[in-house]
């Protein structure tokens, strides 16, 4: 037996037992299919009602002022939400709204401006909403392709990114975290930016390189990842900020939140889009460290990237999105218990804090507010994709209402100035719409039986970090191999070659087969486990068909992960469920999803402590993604 714990442990576990007996009990009452469709038809009328409310109200300024019924120009004066929110209008299939929209932007929207700008909120928000429309209006395999299109919206993202390239100008690669869109970086602009600022261009800049066939803005974005990871410490871990120039960190708190979030996000999802195996090693390491010094299961603490000592026992709403990361890598069993955890906090308040103290068990003083965040929406969609559990619909539910009776103003959807006493504040962020509806959506369509762009359309999708739409087309995924889709007559100038498999880029989809369930996954299969295999292969001059160098993944479209069942004293039949096995797919007679346990758990249903010689690899669900 061990020996006495902290206070500060057992604190944790009085907040674990609150966050489970939230989930548990509370949730009585699931969505019934009825109810579910009932649901997405009224978080569609939620989109509109903000939609139409800053249409009619704020463009082409910003951002809409939703209890003033105003607008206000926050980043740079450019139709900010329209543009963040061109994906979605096309995702719920509105032909007619999508295509006035593209066409307004195409004629009016200009970057010549005396403006100084976020790097990361112009990339994100606007390069990744102009490319993302750009690929839905262009494809006719969409079935939103607007005849008149003529790359407008590519033109306008290239003009953006080439406005943007002078913050990359460092000694470091890793850019500054401001630039003025007609004069460049300001002689007197900040030296010290977030590691999120610059790890988290990767998925925009990439895709318009393959776009224009101009390598110059992924190898950029490259270069500052390899900035900020060549500058980790011995525990493989990152800070907050860092000197753009001396590469010095400013902030050494590592975490999962603020300031730090999506550049793991963005590593895992540059693999996933790109096949570049870099991407995925950092993200192995990375991944490994945030499990081994940053989980206090279920939750996550800031610690000192160089000793690992807790400087924050802190949850603030950015982690939200960790679950959802968690069940891209595979890693379903603690996504599960730490999203339970986050629900909780929203459970208390009806909506997530900005700060919320894990040692006080209050909201963190400074950070009581809900600026409409998407990020507990976010991991909500994906971990219902991977289990079909119904509680997540009851969680959904339970977000739509606090959004209704909380939030909802005469134009739009308020701030929420206080979680305590849910006060509203006059501002709606453009990724409301980009966003938080977009998830709550899709959670929703999916319940009923999908029929929309990411489901159901040509293509599988990555989300970006501001959840745009960016398809896994030969185009953009393909493009470093020999020949590019099936039938191709590929060049092999060699009389042999080196297999080099990239990642499957398939999103995850449940599919019902003679009554049985199974899960297709987001592989490959060992994702967090090793790296890939490599195969020796031959060939001479052309070969028809499949080109060497493609994935399984990559030639079909699809990839498969494989859940572990419990199993009870007498055997998996004793619960009536059988299993077959074949393609890496297992499936589940009559299974329900709680029947999907980590493989750390012992026969018993107890989470084994790791030890020295396997926490790097704390075992995981196998990895789908």
């Amino acid at each position: 037996m061990k020996g006495s714990i902290s206070l500060f442990e057992f604190l944790f576990w009085i907040l674990t037992l609150i966050g489970s007996i939230s989930i548990e009990g509370i949730l009585a009452e699931s969505v019934t299919p009825d109810e579910a469709r009932q649901l997405r038809d009224e978080v569609r009328e939620m989109f509109y009602h903000a939609f139409d409310g800053y249409m009619e109200n704020a463009f082409p300024r910003d951002e809409l002022r939703p209890l003033s019924c105003d607008g206000e120009d926050t980043l740079g004066g450019y139709a900010l939400t329209l543009v963040d929110s061109l994906d979605t209008l096309a995702l719920l299939g509105d032909k007619e709204r999508f295509a006035s929209s593209v066409e307004w932007i195409g004629k009016n929207l200009r970057f010549d401006i005396n403006k100084t700008v976020s790097i990361f909120e112009t990339t994100i928000r606007v390069l990744g909403g102009l490319l993302s429309a750009h690929l839905i209006a262009s494809d006719y395999a969409t079935g939103m392709r607007i005849p008149s299109y003529d790359n407008q919206l590519l033109h306008l993202a290239e003009e953006l990114a080439n406005r943007m390239l002078p913050a990359f100008d460092t000694p470091t690669g890793i850019p500054f975290g401001s630039v003025n869109l007609r004069h460049g970086v300001d002689e007197n602009e900040s030296k010290i930016t977030s590691t999120a600022g610059g790890g988290t261009l990767t998925l925009e800049f990439g895709i318009l390189s393959r776009l224009t066939k101009n390598p110059v803005f992924e190898q950029v974005t490259k270069n500052a990842v390899r900035g900020l990871w060549a500058r980790r410490s011995k525990l493989n871990l990152v800070g907050a900020h860092i000197n753009v120039f001396t590469g010095e960190w400013t902030q050494k708190d590592a975490g999962i939140g603020t300031s730090i979030d999506s550049f793991y996000e963005y590593l895992l999802k540059a693999f996933l889009l790109f096949g570049d195996e870099e991407y995925l090693f950092i993200f192995q390491e990375a991944y490994g460290a945030a499990m081994r010094y940053l989980f206090t299961d279920p939750w996550y603490v800031e610690v000192n990237m160089d000793s690992a000592a807790i400087v924050w026992p802190l949850f603030n709403s950015l982690q939200a999105f960790w679950p959802g990361l968690q069940v891209l890598a595979g890693d379903v069993g603690p996504a599960i218990r730490t999203h339970a955890a986050f629900y909780s906090v929203w459970k208390r308040y009806g909506f997530t804090p900005e700060g919320f103290n894990l040692a006080t068990l209050n909201v963190q003083h400074g950070q009581k507010s809900y600026p409409l965040r998407p990020e507990l929406v976010e991991s909500t969609y994906w971990l219902y994709k991977a289990t079909r559990d119904p509680r997540y619909l009851d969680v959904g539910r339970e977000i739509v209402s606090s959004l209704q009776y909380g939030a909802r103003c005469p134009c739009g959807y308020c701030h929420i100035t206080d979680v305590e006493d849910h006060r509203k504040e006059d501002h709606m962020e453009s990724f409301f719409l980009a966003e938080t509806v977009k998830y709550l959506w899709l959670l929703f369509d999916l319940a009923v039986g999908p029929d929309n762009l990411v489901e159901n359309g040509p293509y599988k999708y990555i989300f970006s970090t501001e959840g745009h739409l960016l398809p896994a087309t030969p185009q953009l995924s393909l493009v470093r191999e020999h020949c590019l889709y099936y039938g191709a007559y590929c060049n092999n100038k060699n009389s042999s070659f080196r297999h080099q498999p990239h990642a499957p880029i398939v999103s995850g989809d449940t599919q019902e087969a003679n009554g049985s369930r199974f899960y297709q996954g987001w592989g490959p299969n060992r994702l967090l486990s090793g790296s890939l295999d490599r195969k020796e292969t031959s060939g001479s001059g052309s070969i028809k068909g499949f080109c060497p160098g493609l994935t399984h993944g990559q030639k079909f479209g699809v990839s498969f992960f494989t859940p572990v069942l419990k199993t009870q004293e007498a055997g998996v039949a004793n619960k009536g469920a059988a299993s077959s096995k074949s393609n890496a797919v297992i499936v589940l007679s009559d299974a329900s999803p709680e029947d999907v346990v980590p493989e750390d758990k012992n026969a018993d249903g107890w989470v084994e402590e790791p030890t020295k010689n396997n926490t790097e690899n704390q075992s995981h669900e196998n990895p789908q993604n």
